[in-house]
């Protein structure tokens, strides 16, 4: 079975496998720096630390005081985490398992 997004689209698409061609974080750098406003990557990133720190069992008021999210960002990352389309997880999975083959 395969999943089926609610963001499904040609656009959307080809962003994704443009996405998929990028080799190194210096291409990441560049591509999202040409791509997205400073502002969005750092919200995203600011939302991807959210969702580590979720994960490990930290309390919304250390969360918000080591990334400054809001609350309102911390309960809808946890909200995903919890009933959402398993893209933190799958993600998150596969960096702790890169780090355990260090």
């Amino acid at each position: 079975m395969s999943y089926e997004s609610i963001l499904k689209s040609k656009e959307t698409d080809e962003l994704f496998q443009a996405i998929l061609t990028l080799q190194t974080q210096e291409d990441c750098y560049r591509f999202f720096e040409d791509l997205c406003t400073i502002k969005e990557v750092q919200s995203i990133s600011q939302r991807f630390q959210v969702a580590k720190y979720l994960r490990h069992k930290k309390t919304y008021n250390e969360i918000e005081e080591l990334t400054k999210a809001s609350t309102a960002t911390i309960s809808r990352i946890n909200k995903c985490l919890m009933y959402g389309a398993s893209g933190y997880t799958a993600v998150l999975d596969r960096l702790e398992e890169k780090e355990k083959e260090k």
